[in-house]
């Protein structure tokens, strides 16, 4: 798999369904039967990524959106050491 740049372009996968819960979000991946929770920030990411996109553009919509930097809205963090 290649990395993720900024001028990536990025999007859902495919076999994925999806509500919204009150601003959060259940996503179903539809092979494997796990789903996923998402908080309102989440949700919104997740809502972004419905139609392709540059990683850029989606930075920025978030740093327009959000009260974050920069530097903590792409800080790269591992799931299980939260």
């Amino acid at each position: 798999m290649s990395p993720v740049s900024l001028n990536s372009v990025v999007v859902v996968a495919a076999r994925q369904v999806s509500c919204d819960l009150a601003g959060e979000a259940a996503i179903l991946q539809l092979d494997s039967g796990l789903y996923y929770t998402l908080d309102r920030v989440g949700a919104r990411v997740w809502s972004l990524l419905q139609q392709p996109a540059r990683v850029v553009t989606l930075r920025d919509t978030l740093l327009a959106e959000y009260d974050v930097t920069g530097e903590r809205l792409i800080e790269v963090r591992d799931a299980d050491a939260a």
